[in-house]
């Protein structure tokens, strides 16, 4: 992809959920093999946070700034939501496994859900030279 400044967007690149949470679950899971039996080897939100990488390297289509902040509330948002929508696909198996009720299962998402949005929305600015920056996929603070 390129612009007309002839820019070119990097290649996408993901490390699953960002601020260790992928690695963290990979070496419990890796760790502890009924952990990982149950839980697998990625959080259950993993695609969640796959699809916000797409979003946040891409940095929206449209680039003046109003545009890109919404676009980018909206890409956490979206973030905050699926991560929700992982709590009702595992009811049957926590419920099960912990002997755990719904609301108490939708309390844990939720709290699961806020932190990582409040994560993104402090850590994901643009021109902030994280590698997980909105936009990472183009050059530092481009266009500017």
């Amino acid at each position: 992809m390129r612009d007309q400044d002839g820019v070119t967007l990097a290649p996408f690149t993901t490390d699953g959920c960002s601020g260790g949470m992928s690695a963290t679950w990979k070496t419990v899971a890796d760790m502890f093999p009924g952990f990982a039996d149950l839980h697998e080897h990625t959080p259950p939100w993993e695609s969640c946070c796959v699809t916000h990488d797409q979003a946040y390297h891409v940095g929206g289509a449209d680039l003046t700034p109003k545009a890109s902040f919404d676009a980018r509330l909206e890409a956490d948002q979206i973030l905050e939501q699926c991560v929700l929508a992982t709590a009702a696909e595992n009811y049957d198996m926590l419920q099960a496994e912990y002997g755990v009720t719904v609301p108490q299962i939708d309390t844990a998402f939720r709290m699961i859900s806020s932190a990582m949005f409040d994560a993104v929305r402090f850590g994901g600015g643009p021109c902030s030279g994280l590698p997980w920056r909105w936009g990472y996929g183009w050059p530092q603070c481009w266009p500017g």
